[in-house]
């Protein structure tokens, strides 16, 4: 079983659902956006793509420059993404033993090959 964190806004987001779709594979969506991820959550998340809080951090969003960013430490990071759900780059895509961020979409289809 798969789980996408998904915003439907975005279209890398719905281009990443549609591959998971196509390929048959059950997948429990979260819209993050509606349902903020908690900071245990997001740990757990880096912890599973093998990242740092800034290398899932949309950096661009005016959120990022308004909350000065730029020179955090990882826990203020984490805590920002869990505050504003925006500043997560999407979609991230896990079967709770390893995780991929859908950018391009096709990054989801070896997560799905390690599942076969």
């Amino acid at each position: 079983m798969l789980t996408i964190y998904h915003n439907p806004r975005c279209s890398k987001s719905r281009q990443t659902l549609t591959l998971i779709e196509e390929k048959k594979r059950e997948v429990t969506i979260v819209e993050y956006l509606k349902t903020p991820l908690s900071i245990a959550k997001i740990e757990q998340l880096l912890s599973l793509l093998k990242l740092s809080p800034r290398e899932i951090m949309r950096t661009k969003e005016a959120e990022y420059k308004e909350q000065d960013l730029a020179n955090a430490d990882d826990a203020t990071l984490i805590a920002a993404m869990a505050a504003t759900p925006k500043l997560i780059e999407r979609p991230i895509v896990t079967d709770n033993k390893r995780a991929i961020i859908g950018r391009p979409p096709e990054n989801v289809l070896s997560l799905m090959q390690a599942n076969n």
